[in-house]
């Protein structure tokens, strides 16, 4: 880019990070599919690994089209930087594995996607993490929760299925006045919501659904804000003071200090990434790329039809009852407000008469939706979480996050409205 920084995304999408190939001057960032990289020389290849200075070493730990995503995800978000992985449930495992140790614990909102409650409730208990769900209605829940070993607190933004958004800034101060950081996963409000604006320390994305858009690559996203204060909170932080055993006793938030605020990310980039190698491929970087050029255009249209969709919806006979954060009253509604701007978003849930069956029967019916285990493809997607999704869940956990056994959700996508509607007005025709 020119000297001039843009604050839009639909400018920063396009150039952040990249201007032309410098040997070939092509424009389009290439796919650096290799392994390795070529040293200058033994003293270039010493100060990359003693972490002197910042370079390809291994595509395991980071790669040139990685790079180029990595700056763009993080300019479009205000952060100081960011780490391309394999998955979103990569980035959601290494967004606290990063923090916590076994003995230590999280605060988790209890409004999360069905895949990431069992990653926090099982898999993560497994490494003796301890993962405490409270809701999000009260703010006070986290303070209350937390304790000398809370390393984090997390939530969604938009939270799938439930949609009622969370409130950022009184969590995260909360949380900062006892140096325990916010990690947000803002999947599903990109360019919507700004997590760092309102004091969240960390943004986990999974850039296989909105980023990408287009339903082809499974890739996740973390992204550092450079403003949460490690070194103020030795205690509460050790993670960030321990030295590190790897790099001869580095401290991580002294380490850092030449690089920039980048603490949190160098250590995720050089302990769990390098260690347990969960990299995004390039070809899929190269995919993502191509997603962001279009993603402010996408997420408007997405909002538009899903904001008639939820219209739609409301006035049917069949439909009990409409989940939309633009269709959502008092704290709900003041919270999408004030979080969200430029739309609400493109989930919506529904309540089908009749119960499960009939929730079943609408999916079974719909003709152009696509019945899928994915949100934010450029396509319109359709799903019953009781039977999918959060099926692994029990009864009273499905309904702390928010899904009814009679409960569809929508992942509205791109068509022309009247297409969308069309579709699924026969579909609850049938559905009994």
């Amino acid at each position: 880019m020119s000297n001039r920084k843009s604050q839009h995304p639909e400018t920063i999408l396009l150039h952040e990070g990249w201007r032309a190939d410098p040997n070939t001057t092509s424009v389009a960032p290439p796919i650096h599919q290799t392994t390795s990289y070529l040293f200058h020389n033994t003293k270039h290849a010493a100060s990359l690994f003693a972490l002197q200075e910042l370079g390809n070493i291994y595509t395991r730990i980071m790669n040139p089209t990685c790079d180029v995503l990595e700056k763009r995800i993080a300019a479009m978000e205000g952060g100081s930087a960011a780490l391309a992985l394999a998955s979103g449930q990569a980035a959601s495992a290494f967004a606290l594995q990063n923090l916590a140790r076994a003995g230590e614990n999280v605060v988790s909102s209890t409004d999360l996607y069905g895949g990431t409650w069992n990653l926090f409730n099982n898999t993560l208990r497994d490494q003796a993490i301890d993962v405490r769900f409270v809701s999000p209605e009260n703010p006070e829940n986290f303070a209350n929760a937390s304790d000398d070993k809370t390393r984090a607190f997390y939530a969604e933004t938009l939270p799938n299925p439930k949609l009622e958004v969370f409130p950022i800034k009184e969590v995260a101060e909360i949380g900062r006045a006892r140096g325990i950081p916010l990690i947000m996963d803002n999947t599903a409000a990109p360019i919507l919501c700004k997590p760092f604006e309102h004091g969240a320390a960390i943004i986990v994305y999974s850039t296989t659904k909105y980023i990408g858009g287009h339903g082809t690559s499974i890739g996740g996203v973390l992204v550092d804000g450079g403003n949460f204060p490690w070194e103020r909170f030795k205690e509460q932080q050790p993670a960030m003071h321990r030295p590190e055993p790897s790099y001869h006793g580095a401290v991580w938030v002294e380490a850092a200090k030449p690089l920039g605020p980048i603490a949190y990310i160098l250590k995720a980039r050089t302990t769990l990434l390098r260690d347990l190698g969960s990299a995004m491929s390039p070809f899929n970087a190269f995919l993502f790329l191509q997603g962001l050029e279009t993603l402010p255009l996408r997420m408007e249209r997405h909002c538009e039809n899903a904001a008639k969709v939820a219209d739609y919806l409301a006035g049917h006979k069949k439909v009990s009852r409409v989940i939309f954060p633009g269709a959502m009253e008092g704290e709900a509604r003041a919270r999408a407000d004030r979080y969200l701007k430029g739309g609400y978003g493109a989930l919506v849930g529904f309540n089908v008469e009749g119960g499960a069956a009939a929730g079943r029967a609408f999916i079974d019916a719909l003709e152009m939706h696509y019945h899928v285990a994915n949100i934010g493809d450029a396509r319109s997607l359709a799903i019953h979480p009781a039977s999918t999704t959060h099926s692994q869940l029990s009864a009273e956990e499905q309904k702390q996050t928010g899904v009814d056994p009679d409960y569809v959700r929508l992942s509205v996508g791109l068509e022309h409205i009247d297409d969308i509607i069309a579709d699924l007005d026969q579909a609850l025709a049938k559905a009994k």
